[in-house]
């Protein structure tokens, strides 16, 4: 560790002569990108290898977080900032004429994972480390993330995210530790020397598993745990033509999510899904029997959490290793499998839940299909030997009758705990998507509400803010974020509200800044910032933003007396590649943004910006600029949301519906410090079961009228069928997540909002507010309770 800047310039150009046999003035900015984060990464090792050992000293045990994602961010300066060296380390490259921004922005985001999914594992492995429990990653060591989102003719474009160009220095790939995954192939079932059931998997395509971990170091660099990433590589054993079998395997890690509308698409899925889940758990046992000789105790020393049904693979897979590598009965491996697994859902959405058709995972996984279907049958032992119907048991059983592996039931009979990840969302998994199994097992549902890690998204991505309120508060909400409360104290304080305001603004212009730099996009820093940024799906109703903008277009255009506080509408978002729709929409944002621009009249009021290939290190440049936090979904249809926790603890003001998280954020700060608008969940079920016509609201409010005409008369497309799909989403297939039901509401909202931000120091308080109660939507919170509830871990620092 170099303890001052003096230290750390020898120790660079030492590094740079070894590493690259070269001087520090003779070296290219990319050479000196690579050779500091290899010196990052020794100071890391180090805290590593005494975390390591201390939990395998102690006999701790130790919680695995198996997700498909892990949108991690750039990891230069968050190591730094987390080894508590940042500063040392930036004045001495500045000492050295070496800008620090220039070589963090060398680094390319992590391309493992695409949404919230990821961001929240991602800040749950940061607080895991941060608060000294042992806890590691387990996920896909992706070639090309999600995909890299060029907007071109005003469409959404997808090129390969090639973020392993520079590779990845921070990963170190282990060889020894490969594994090897079996696919297709029969089973051949015989009798055993005591005359049980032997099970042999032949004929296999095989395919080697190799992991690279990645440290993950928690603030001060006291713990520091393991993201394992598995690669998918050639077998020694292959038939057939090679070509064609390395470029199967080559797929299985190519991207997240692909498309899966195809049957090879389909396949692909749960070839990914089987590849991850079952290379970590060889690793897990491996690791396990050379400490304790015996899996007996597996579930006493290792529990591992199933981010969504993903991972819902494991499951099976387990009591196949158990039970055929080890020799373990099926009742003894139910009872260690039962115990080992706990599984948090993510969605109400029934047409969300996975399933994957019985013959595709027979085909691919014949002995962990075999076992799918004996767990369904034993369950379905116990659930008819309660006395339930047989109608009861076919909507909660693992195979459906219509010949689908239901992966949401496979986690739930699998796993001892499920847990939902908002207030909200767990009373409707409860009471609703899994009422059934709630009657079952009403011992393994609890909540547990989201949250973000306050040390990326606050400490270090928002210096500004974060030395405001030390300057009020002192320092200690930096280690104990409960303390930020504190600052509730000074929410009236006329001298704080000015300088909060003033940092906002600093905090846009560096925005723009960036925007421009990168895009072209040139923002006004005076306007308000009016924020909607997640992934571009339906329910998140980016299309009620959007038609809402569409009506005040119209409006400025038709009442010459209208006006409103100067607004820019900021939109990211990735729509799915295969769905159309929500390509469509982002379509749309784009012609409304141009015509906009494009009109002077318009434009002293209105801006539109969609910012192509919305990513980590976007997210943390544009949430501390926030006026507004757009949180518009359905009510009852968002699990729960994490950006509208990163948007208030940053002193934005939400801007939403009754649903996810922001229920609970309602709570905290108060019905004066969010605007709440739109039907609430009870409402929903109601307007549906009396059969919602968005038609009437349509003929009845001449206001949506125009709006949705404005779609196909050519105001925003030469092509008047261009946005006929979203017309005729809105006025023929329904409006399922009604946007014209809300939309008279949503207006309101905003009219309500321009109100607050033209009383300076209301809305300085109401933001302040907000960052004041933002300390329960710490991840630090949300793992203390995961630890002590589920989990049962202790802390374990080096």
């Amino acid at each position: 560790m170099f303890q001052n800047k003096e230290q750390f310039k020898a120790t660079l150009i030492d590094y740079m002569e070894k590493s690259y046999g070269k001087s520090l003035d003779e070296s290219t900015m990319i050479e000196k990108y690579l050779v500091l984060a290899d010196m990052v990464n020794s100071t890391a090792k180090e805290s590593w290898k005494g975390s390591k050992e201390a939990t395998r000293n102690k006999n701790k045990k130790q919680m695995y977080y198996f997700s498909l994602e892990f949108l991690m961010g750039r990891m230069l300066s968050n190591n730094l900032m987390n080894l508590g060296v940042y500063t040392v380390v930036k004045d001495g490259l500045n000492d050295l004429g070496i800008d620090i921004n220039e070589l963090e922005d060398l680094e390319s985001d992590a391309g493992l994972g695409n949404g919230g999914l990821g961001r929240l594992a991602a800040c749950f492995l940061d607080s895991l480390a941060s608060l000294g429990y042992p806890g590691n990653g387990n996920t896909i060591r992706y070639q090309y993330g999600l995909f890299k989102q060029l907007i071109i003719n005003k469409e959404q474009v997808e090129v390969p995210d090639q973020w392993l160009k520079l590779g990845n220095p921070w990963e170190v790939r282990k060889p020894d530790k490969a594994v090897t995954i079996k696919y297709y192939g029969h089973v051949n079932i015989s009798r055993g020397s005591r005359g049980e059931l032997v099970f042999d998997h032949v004929d296999t395509e095989d395919v080697v598993a190799v992991p690279y971990d990645m440290p993950i170091v928690g603030a001060d660099g006291k713990r520091t745990n393991t993201l394992r990433m598995w690669s998918a590589e050639p077998s020694d054993r292959f038939r057939g033509d090679f070509r064609k079998y390395l470029s199967d395997v080559n797929d299985i890690c190519l991207n997240v999510y692909p498309d899966d509308s195809t049957e090879y698409g389909k396949y692909l899925r749960i070839k990914q899904e089987y590849f991850f889940v079952s290379a970590g758990l060889h690793a897990i046992v491996r690791e396990h029997m050379r400490v304790y000789g015996t899996l007996s105790n597996l579930h006493e020393k290792v529990v591992i959490q199933l981010n969504d049904t993903h991972p819902a693979m494991a499951i099976p897979e387990l009591m196949r290793i158990l039970m055929d590598d080890y020799h373990y009965d099926w009742d003894h491996a139910l009872y260690i499998v039962n115990n080992t697994f706990a599984y948090t859902n993510h969605t109400i959405m029934s047409e969300a839940l996975e399933k994957w058709p019985v013959q595709y995972i027979k085909t691919l996984l014949p002995r962990i299909y075999l076992i799918i279907e004996e767990l369904d049958r034993k369950f379905e032992e116990q659930i008819m030997a309660r006395g339930e119907s047989r109608d009861f048991f076919n909507r909660v059983r693992i195979i459906s009758l219509d010949n689908n592996v239901r992966m949401a039931n496979l986690s739930i009979v699998g796993s001892f705990s499920v847990n939902g990840v908002a207030k909200l969302h767990t009373d409707i998994l409860i009471n609703d998507v899994f009422k059934d199994f709630y009657s079952l097992f009403p011992e393994k549902f609890n909540n547990k509400t989201n949250g973000i890690t306050q040390r990326r998204w606050l400490l270090h991505s928002n210096p500004q803010l974060t030395s405001l309120i030390e300057k009020y508060i002192g320092p200690d909400f930096k280690e104990d974020f409960n303390r930020i409360e504190d600052l509730l104290k000074y929410v009236d304080d006329e001298n704080l509200q000015k300088e909060f305001l003033e940092i906002k603004k600093e905090r846009k212009v560096i925005l723009s800044n960036y925007l421009n730099k990168h895009y072209g996009i040139k923002l006004d820093e005076n306007s308000i910032f009016d924020v909607q940024a997640k992934r571009l799906h339906a329910y998140k109703r980016q299309l009620l933003n959007i038609l809402h903008v569409i009506y005040l277009y119209q409006r400025i255009k038709e009442d010459k007396s209208f006006a409103m506080p100067k607004t820019t509408f900021i939109f990211g978002a990735k729509a799915a590649s295969s769905y159309y729709f929500a390509k469509k929409v982002i379509k749309l944002i784009n012609c409304v943004a141009e015509v906009v621009d494009n009109d002077p009249e318009v434009s002293k009021y209105i801006k539109v910006v969609f910012i192509p290939n919305y990513r980590v290190t976007i997210a943390e440049k544009l949430m501390n600029a926030a006026d507004v936090s757009e949180q518009i979904s359905t009510a009852g249809k968002e699990a729960s949301g994490t950006g509208n926790m990163k948007f208030m603890m940053n002193g934005a003001v939400t801007l939403g519906t009754l649903d996810g998280a922001n229920v609970e954020i309602a709570d905290l700060v108060g019905e004066d410090n969010v605007e709440i608008f739109g039907l609430r969940t009870n409402e929903v079920a109601d307007l549906k079961a009396r059969h919602y016509d968005a038609y009437t609201y349509y003929c009845n409010d001449t206001r949506i009228h125009k709006v949705v005409d404005a779609l196909t008369d050519g105001t925003f497309s030469s092509d008047h069928d261009d946005f006929k799909v979203i017309s005729d989403e809105l006025l023929v297939n329904g409006d399922e997540y009604m946007v014209l039901a809300d939309f008279d509401s949503y207006v309101k909202a905003h009219e309500n909002i321009n109100k607050y931000y033209a009383d300076e120091k209301g809305w300085a308080k109401k933001c302040l507010v907000n960052i004041a109660k933002s300390a329960y939507f710490s991840s630090d919170r949300t793992i203390e309770q995961y630890a002590s509830d589920i989990w049962n871990i202790e802390k374990c620092n080096k």
